[in-house]
């Protein structure tokens, strides 16, 4: 069984980028600081079928990120600038578009628990065969599509909310915690005829034809039942 730790000469391959343009590519991003190591990735992935694309330190592949194709991303742990732990906290609630199996030396696997419960998928010990490689990637680009479809949902409905004016919002909120129209013009001390208004207006602004609909697009949002 071969090791990704093999060489690969310059004449075999290049990081150039290899184009993705939906979810039918299994898109991977190499962020490695090592040449060598992200070399041998670039071949082992591209061999195997998958597009690669490869990221020189965390700092260059997080300034890519908002027009990156969703792909799952094989993060060095280890590197100057930002580390594997840091890059995370930054790519935040896109992890789900950008599914992370975390690379680690030696003895680091106390910090790779903790990459885990910052919401990696897995994690790899250097050296890793092609095997187990292959093995941690195939899981994550099955349950991709759907993740993606997820976080682009919520982004929407994220949005949909941020239109609303102050008072469609709190009226929204109050929704959400089940309070009627009567219920609701007493928590914001307006007029039942005032609520109906801002309901309508809600409604229209969010693109919901019920109540069910808004409650969905709102918990997408964030909004919580108080």
């Amino acid at each position: 069984m071969t090791s990704v730790s093999r060489t690969v000469t310059e004449a075999h391959v290049t990081d150039d980028i290899e184009s993705a343009d939906s979810l039918t590519v299994q898109q991977v991003y190499i962020v490695d600081d090592d040449s060598m190591v992200r070399r041998a990735l670039y071949f082992l992935l591209t061999s195997a079928g998958f597009a690669a694309r490869s990221f020189a330190s965390g700092e260059d592949f997080l300034a890519e990120l908002d027009h990156l194709v969703p792909g799952c991303v094989l993060l060095d742990l280890r590197m100057p600038g930002n580390d594997g732990l840091e890059v995370m906290e930054l790519i935040g609630t896109r992890i789900r578009r950008f599914p992370v199996v975390m690379i680690t030396g030696h003895g680091e696997i106390d910090v790779a628990v903790r990459a885990m419960k910052m919401g990696a998928t897995d994690f790899l010990e250097k050296p890793f065969t092609d095997d187990a490689l292959i093995g941690a990637l195939t899981p994550l680009f099955q349950n991709l599509p759907a993740m993606a479809a997820a976080d682009t949902e919520e982004a929407e409905a994220a949005q949909l909310v941020a239109s609303l004016t102050r008072r469609e919002r709190e009226l929204l909120e109050g929704i959400v915690a089940g309070l009627s129209n009567k219920g609701a013009a007493q928590s914001m001390g307006i007029s039942i005829r005032t609520v109906e208004i801002h309901r309508s207006s809600l409604m229209r602004s969010l693109g919901a034809k019920s109540v069910a609909d808004a409650v969905r697009l709102a918990l997408l949002a964030g909004i919580k039942p108080h």
